[in-house]
């Protein structure tokens, strides 16, 4: 009988004391640009497998809402694909007294999405800059066909818009008829069932689209690297002040050899040459 309680007092005790020494789990909260949105999630679920003490939660909504749920600290990182507007750094300031700090991890490309049946295939940026905002309407004045032109852009809290807005239309607005999508995957579906439809977005959405030229120049790996192609940029994370633990953890994880290759296979560009 004291043998069998023993036992079973032992058993108790050793579970009771594996579960205490568990290392606690710890949560990361990522949200904002649907450009990156794919991407981060393929980042965090293979961090998570080398960890699996972390939680990583990932959501998308845009780069703005991002910002904003960084800024009432509902978040650890912003996913953000642009620079930050000076309103945003001053809100950052008077919230939080911080300007917030950004790190680069990865480069990507506005690229310029047309139907592959589409005969037209390269743009100048002022043809861009023409066709959004309504003053080309019709495929026929570039060479192509005679139909107007379908146009598909992003909602305004994407940074994705706000990049076309302020580089390719120097501030100027969106062409009123054209289509607003909620993220990249419902703008290139519609532009690979139409051929008369053009968009834009990060260079690592492919499906059923073609990238046209931009000024005679492809969005290749190589072009965007080395900001030939004339719509680079980098994709950010963003933390209210210097991350410690698991979040920095994390941000150090992507800039690894091993995490910029997994950055290269999703179709971006990382942020040096990875060679394997």
């Amino acid at each position: 009988m004291f043998k069998k309680f023993f036992i079973i007092l032992f058993t108790i005790l050793l579970l009771t004391s594996c579960n205490f020494f568990q290392p606690k789990t710890s949560v990361i909260r990522i949200k904002g640009s649907d450009t990156m949105l794919g991407l981060i999630e393929i980042l965090a679920r293979e961090y998570m497998k080398l960890n699996p003490n972390v939680a990583i939660y990932v959501d998308g909504g845009g780069s703005k809402n991002g910002i904003a749920s960084l800024t009432s600290k509902e978040i650890d990182i912003a996913m953000v694909s642009r620079l930050l507007t000076p309103n945003e750094v001053a809100m950052f300031a008077m919230e939080n007294h911080s300007i917030g700090i950004s790190y680069l991890i990865a480069k990507d490309a506005i690229s310029i999405y047309i139907n592959p049946e589409n005969p037209v295939k390269d743009f100048t940026i002022d043809e861009l800059r023409r066709i959004f905002t309504c003053k080309i309407n019709n495929w026929k004045e570039l060479g192509g066909f005679d139909h107007v032109i379908n146009l598909h852009i992003r909602n305004p809290n994407s940074g994705t818009y706000y990049y076309f807005q302020q580089i390719v239309l120097n501030g100027e607005s969106f062409c009123p008829a054209a289509s607003s999508e909620s993220n990249t995957n419902k703008l290139v579906g519609k532009i690979a069932k139409d051929k008369y439809a053009i968009g834009f977005g990060g260079i690592g959405f492919n499906d059923g689209v073609a990238h046209a030229k931009v000024n005679g120049i492809e969005p290749t790996e190589e072009n965007v690297r080395k900001d030939l192609y004339p719509l680079s940029r980098y994709l950010h994370f963003i933390t209210l002040k210097q991350p410690e633990g698991a979040v920095k953890s994390f941000i150090d994880w992507t800039l690894s050899h091993y995490a910029q290759s997994l950055i290269k296979q999703s179709g971006y560009v990382p942020i040096w040459s990875i060679t394997y």
